[in-house]
C-alpha cells in the first residue's frame, strides 16, 4: 500500500531519533566555575565583569542520566572563563536546570526557570523532550542552542533554534549508504521496544534499505534493559553483514552488548552507535566495530585534520581534569558551549539579549566548528548548521579511524523526505 505525500510526511517527521527515554525530576542552580582545579594554562585570558547567563536543559536526573552533559559543561566553562576570556571578555554562567525525559513537566519547569533567570540562551543538551520548552522559550525570545535535537518536533522547524550538528536522520542515512558502499547487503540493529523505535525502522531504515538494496530486520528489547547474551544471539542470527545499535541511552549498554556479540562468536561488523568506552573496555577485541559522531573524538586523534585537531586535545585536556564521565556526551556538550561562546564573542555584541544572540547564530557562516565540520547557519527550512557526519571504524586498540577519510555527506534526497532534515 502507498502512502499519501502527508502520511508520509507525518510518519517520517517522527522517526528521525530512536532515543530512549531517559532522565529526570528538575532541580535549577548556577555554575560559574568548573571543578576546583582548572586546565587553563597559564598563559590563558581570564573573563571579568558581568557573567552572561545561558541556561542548559541537563539530563541529570531520572531513571537514566547522561552525566556526561555535567561533565562537558563544567570543562567548557573552565575553558571558556579561564583560558579564552569569556565571551568578548565577560565570564559566561550556566543556568544548570535538571530534566526527565520521561516527564515533559520538568522541561517545562526548567523553562520558566530560565525565563525568570534572564537567560540569553538555553542549551539543548540533548533532551528528547525539548519541544515541551519551545513555545515559553519562543514567547520569551531566548534562543533553544544545541547540536542535534533529539525530538523530531523540534527538528522540523528552524524557528528560534539553532543546532551545530547534524539533523538524527542524517547518521541513519549516511550509515546506510556508506553501507552500501562497502557492499554490505544485510543488517540488523537493536533498540528499545518503544513506539519511536519501531518508527525509525518501519518508515525510514527499511525503506531506504530497500532503496539501497540491503536486507534491514530489526530487533527489541524491553525498555526496563535487555538480556545481552539473548539480544547478541538474535542480533547474531543468520549472520547479517552488521548488526548492532543505532541508539544507545548510555556507553554501559554499548560496551555489554559488545562483550555480549563476541561470546557469541559474531564476526560481522559491530555497530555500536556514537559509544566510545567499548572501544577501551574491549581493546583488540573491538577491531572492526563502527560507530558514528558529528564531531571529531578522542579514539581518532590521530586521524583528525589538522584545523582541528589541536582544540580536540584542549577539549581532552579540560573534560580529563573534571575526572567525571567522558564520552560522546561529554564532547558534545563542550563543543556547544565553546561554539556558542566563539560565535557570540566574535560578534562583540554591545547588549546581550535573546534576540541579538540569535541573530548572530542565525549568521554564522563557513565557521570552522570547535571539533567538526564548518558550519552555515540560518537556513530557511532546518534548525541545523549542517548534514555532515563521520561514521569511524575502530582500526587497533583504542583507536578509531573515519570510514571515508573524513565526513560524510548524506543523500539530499533522503533528508528531504523529513521535515526540518535539510
Amino acid at each position: 500500500m502507498r502512502l499519501s505525500n502527508s502520511r508520509r510526511a507525518g510518519r517520517l517527521a517522527a522517526v528521525a531519533v530512536a532515543a530512549a527515554c531517559v532522565f529526570s525530576v528538575v532541580s535549577c542552580s548556577s555554575d560559574d566555575g568548573g571543578s576546583n582545579g582548572s586546565a587553563a594554562d597559564s598563559s590563558g585570558a581570564k573573563a571579568s565583569g558581568e557573567a552572561i547567563k545561558v541556561g542548559l536543559f541537563n539530563p541529570s536526573k531520572g531513571p537514566a542520566t547522561q552525566p556526561g552533559v555535567t561533565t562537558g559543561k563544567q570543562a567548557a566553562v573552565d575553558y571558556i572563563n579561564n583560558q579564552i576570556g569569556g565571551i568578548n571578555g565577560r565570564p559566561i554562567e550556566i543556568v544548570d536546570c535538571g530534566i526527565d525525559q520521561t516527564a515533559p513537566e520538568s522541561t517545562v519547569s526548567c523553562a520558566n526557570q530560565f525565563v525568570e533567570a534572564g537567560v540569553v540562551a538555553a542549551i539543548d543538551g540533548f533532551n528528547a523532550e525539548s519541544a515541551a520548552a519551545v513555545p515559553i522559550l519562543t514567547a520569551a525570545k531566548i534562543p533553544l542552542v544545541g547540536q542535534i535535537p533529539f525530538s523530531t518536533i523540534t527538528g522540523a522547524s528552524p524557528a528560534n533554534r539553532v543546532y551545530f550538528g547534524p539533523p538524527p536522520a542524517a547518521f541513519l542515512v549516511g550509515f546506510m549508504q556508506q553501507l552500501k558502499a562497502e557492499g554490505k547487503t544485510s543488517l540488523t540493529l537493536a533498540n528499545a521496544d518503544l513506539p519511536q523505535a519501531h518508527q525509525v525502522f518501519d518508515g525510514l531504515m527499511k525503506p531506504l534499505g530497500a532503496q539501497l538494496g540491503i536486507d534491514v530486520k530489526s530487533v527489541y528489547y524491553p525498555p526496563t534493559g535487555p538480556n545481552f547474551t539473548q539480544l547478541a544471539s538474535q542480533l547474531a542470527e543468520g549472520n547479517p553483514a552488521a548488526a548492532g545499535l543505532m541508539t544507545s541511552p548510555n556507553d554501559n549498554v554499548c560496551t555489554k552488548l559488545a562483550q555480549s556479540l563476541r561470546s557469541v562468536k559474531y564476526e560481522g561488523t559491530m555497530f555500536m552507535a556514537a559509544c566510545t568506552d567499548f572501544i577501551d573496555t574491549l581493546g583488540a577485541q573491538a577491531v572492526g566495530a563502527q560507530t558514528y559522531s558529528p564531531f571529531w573524538q578522542p579514539p581518532a586523534l590521530d586521524a583528525t585534520p589538522a584545523e582541528v585537531k589541536g582544540n580536540l586535545e584542549t577539549a581532552q585536556k579540560f573534560i580529563d581534569d573534571q575526572n567525571g564521565t567522558a564520552g560522546f556526551y561529554a564532547y558534545g556538550t563542550f563543543s556547544i558551549l565553546a561554539d556558542f561562546a566563539t560565535t557570540v564573542g566574535n560578534a562583540k555584541l554591545t547588549e546581550y539579549t535573546g534576540p541579538s544572540v540569535l541573530r548572530t547564530l542565525k549568521a554564522i557562516k563557513d565557521y570552522q566548528s570547535f571539533i567538526g565540520p564548518k558550519l552555515t547557519c540560518g537556513k530557511t527550512t532546518t534548525p541545523n548548521c549542517t548534514t555532515e557526519m563521520l561514521l569511524f571504524n575502530v582500526v587497533g586498540d583504542k583507536k578509531t579511524e573515519p570510514a571515508t577519510g573524513g565526513f560524510i555527506t548524506p543523500l539530499p534526497a533522503a533528508l528531504q523526505r523529513i521535515p526540518g532534515a535539510y
